[in-house]
């Protein structure tokens, strides 16, 4: 059974696009520079020929995976209600005397360079259900996390 993916709206327009971008422009790309490798000759001393075939490989192994997240995405949009971190939701929050925002997104969204964190992560998880003022910690390596929720959006 194939898993359903949470995503918010915009995690599956970003999604939609890389798609739209590896099926339209990269493949193309990839499959004439195969081809051309392939027309110069000898293929088993030819780099740039295994290089393309594996990079195009590698490729369509992202576009099958991108279609079934897309096949199988449920959009979750925020649960309406600015009183609770949810699925969709903006948090600022208070670590060690610094104010830090992250948007609340699903699993294949979560990007933390960028404050993207899944409801699935541990962060995510103490998180959803909570209110602004409430405190919540996490253990990391370097030893437990106190949290404040400052404000929600």
């Amino acid at each position: 059974m194939i898993k359903q993916m949470q995503l918010t709206k915009d995690g599956l327009k970003a999604l939609e696009d890389e798609l739209k971008s590896l099926v339209d422009e990269k493949r193309p790309r990839l499959v004439e520079r195969l081809a051309n490798a392939r027309n110069q000759g000898d293929l088993s001393e030819n780099n740039d020929y295994q290089n393309a075939k594996e990079e195009l490989e590698f490729l369509d192994g992202r576009i099958s995976e991108i279609g079934d997240v897309i096949k199988n995405a449920v959009v979750v949009e925020a649960n309406g209600k600015k009183d609770e971190i949810g699925l969709g939701t903006k948090v600022t929050l208070m670590i060690d005397g610094k104010e830090m925002i992250y948007n609340i997104v699903g699993d294949w969204e979560a990007d933390p360079m960028n404050k993207k964190i899944s409801h699935t992560s541990p962060l995510g998880k103490v998180l959803v259900g909570k209110k602004v003022g409430e405190q919540v910690s996490v253990e990391a390596p370097a030893g437990t996390i106190a949290y404040e929720i400052l404000a929600i959006e």
